[in-house]
């Protein structure tokens, strides 16, 4: 009599569960769906020529002083920031302490639910309100980045996607609503100030009414779960690649992980305690018809750290088009890019895997 066959688990299945379910698996070497190609692994020895030996701080903006007296000075600087970097800190931000902790704590609390009960909001569907995935697009990519995720659909009025959030734990939807708030009020104020650093601002007539347009924007929040890898120098936590939006606000535990493009080489981005890094998106790189630059970022996975971070991206309306500003456009600065929609880049990245600047790349005129 032949002894009952012993169920194995199809490997596939199992990447589609997620690192963080591999990790609790007790995986102690990555699997080949996670190992790089050689040319594209992170390299992050300060001996390899594509990283930078001492890292260049970026550049960190007082938004109190950004209130007061000062303006145009702090304005000269978050210009020069958003031209050299394409990324930059803020401090003395506005948004209550207490919220930036609790997204924190209630971040972690959810990845340290069981699997099935994280898996509850696991879909494929990039249109999903909420989506709990793994890697950057786990239908395209050949080979997966070792991250989990939680995307949720943030649009004004919250309380027609709240519903549909998370409810383990039971404080997740009051706490990541408060979070959201407050981050969008902070992407409005630093928005008017872009608009200012560009020749415009809150009293310019076109300015008024783009703004109007980002108070009913899309904000699209990203929790993102990097927990500890077998073999970092196989692996990336993220790929390089540029954020889809106007601005980017992300919210970093203290273990460090981001590193951005500088000069043709990596940096890492410290993290500081209750600060924002904030990031160009490739909405506002169009905006400016290029004068402010989205950069090319990614994260590298850590051997015995768990990592987490909040990102919050701001743009237009979904339903609305991005397109170079007219003031910015004449004889000696033509057009640059054409006009673009989520539902392009929805299509775009439904239908291949995304790398680098791709997408931004196919929306050139030139």
């Amino acid at each position: 009599m032949s002894p009952p066959a012993i169920a194995v688990p199809n490997e596939a299945d199992e990447f589609q569960k997620g690192v963080k379910h591999l990790f609790e698996n007790g995986v102690r070497k990555l699997p080949n769906k996670y190992i790089l190609p050689v040319s594209d692994r992170p390299n992050v020895d300060k001996g390899n020529p594509n990283v930078a030996k001492s890292s260049p701080r970026l550049p960190v903006i007082d938004f109190a002083e950004l209130q007061g007296p000062d303006r145009s000075r702090v304005l000269d600087s978050l210009s020069s920031a958003c031209e050299e970097f394409g990324f930059f800190q803020v401090v003395n931000h506005g948004v209550a302490i207490e919220a930036i902790r609790s997204m924190i704590d209630v971040s972690g609390r959810f990845f340290g639910l069981p699997y099935e009960e994280r898996a509850k909001y696991m879909s494929t569907d990039m249109t999903s309100p909420v989506r709990y995935g793994t890697s950057f697009n786990q239908v395209k990519d050949s080979v997966f980045c070792w991250r989990d995720f939680l995307k949720l659909v943030c649009n004004d009025p919250l309380s027609d996607v709240l519903p549909r959030w998370p409810s383990s734990p039971t404080d997740f939807r009051e706490v990541a609503a408060t979070y959201a708030k407050e981050t969008r009020w902070l992407f409005l104020k630093m928005t008017e100030a872009i608009l200012e650093c560009l020749g415009g601002g809150a009293t310019a007539p076109e300015d008024k009414e783009i703004l109007k347009k980002f108070e009913d924007g899309s904000q699209l929040m990203v929790v993102n779960c990097f927990p500890p890898c077998p073999e970092p120098e196989l692996t990336l936590g993220m790929p390089p690649h540029s954020d889809y939006g106007f601005l980017t606000l992300l919210l970093q535990d203290e273990v460090e992980g981001l590193q951005i493009q500088y000069k043709g080489k990596w940096i890492t981005v410290e993290p500081m305690a209750n600060s924002f890094v904030v990031n160009v998106g490739d909405h506002l790189e169009i905006f400016s018809n290029g004068r402010y630059k989205s950069v090319l970022h990614r994260v590298f996975a850590n051997p015995a750290k768990p990592r987490l971070s909040v990102a919050s991206l701001h743009s237009l309306p979904f339903d609305c088009m991005v397109r170079p500003s007219p003031k910015l456009i004449d004889e000696g600065n033509p057009r640059r890019y054409k006009d673009t929609d989520f539902a392009t880049f929805l299509e775009y990245v439904s239908s291949r895997e995304p790398k680098k600047k791709n997408f931004l790349e196919s929306r050139k005129l030139t």
